[in-house]
């Protein structure tokens, strides 16, 4: 039986040697809040999300953190790729943002089957290729955007029904601000009829004034 590699669409394609050896890994059920991997950590693995949700966040010497990316279901950690095949450790904080369910496919594990199995290796590569995407557009939305028009983004990006169930402090990390500067954003776009919101909740108004502000971020 292949168990939770059936569930796993990405491993679909995978040849039946390379399914017989994952099969053999048992998924770990991760609480709510329980710290994957830390800074300066040796990476033990590779990560395969079957449920829930991790948010991979760079720790500044303040405190202060940046949420780097979000590795859900059929995603990769580009943190783990990296230390896999160039030997450096960890560099950012992985955390379950909920219960999550996943399969550590061990150090020995993972470089067998990228040597063994093209299906994997272009599984690895293709998740590595779109994940390098998504950093790239971070880096250039933290460089050219100003804060109310990355603010609007993520409002507009984690809206379901016109609500963002997230706290001030979350969406500081999301897009790598303070909650201070977050707190007093959200007031204006509240003052302005765009918003209305209370504690961890946003609930859009107007999706076209926060599509302006991303447009034209200055106000």
């Amino acid at each position: 039986m292949s168990g939770w590699v059936d569930a796993a669409q990405e491993l679909a394609a995978l040849e039946p040697p390379a399914r017989t050896a994952l099969a053999r890994l048992k998924p770990l059920e991760v609480p709510e809040g329980a710290v994957l991997f830390s800074p300066g950590e040796t990476v033990k693995g590779y990560v395969v999300v079957l449920t829930g949700h991790v948010g991979v966040h760079l720790v500044g010497p303040n405190g202060r953190d940046i949420l780097l990316y979000e590795v859900k279901p059929g995603e990769s950690c580009i943190q783990s790729t990296l230390g896999l095949l160039g030997g450096h450790d960890y560099s950012a904080e992985a955390v379950a943002t909920n219960a999550t369910r996943l399969v550590l496919i061990p150090r020995p594990v993972f470089l067998e089957l990228v040597d063994s199995s093209p299906a994997f290796r272009k599984v690895v590569f293709a998740a590595f290729a779109e994940r390098m995407q998504a950093m790239m557009q971070l880096i250039e939305t933290m460089s050219f955007l100003r804060v109310e028009a990355r603010l609007a983004a993520l409002l507009i990006e984690r809206a379901e029904d016109g609500e963002v169930a997230m706290t001030q402090a979350a969406m500081a990390r999301a897009i790598g601000s303070a909650r201070e500067v977050v707190s007093r954003r959200l007031d204006r776009m509240a003052r302005a009829g765009i918003i209305t919101h209370e504690r961890g909740r946003v609930r859009v108004l107007d999706i076209a004034a926060l599509e302006k502000l991303i447009d034209s971020p200055a106000v």
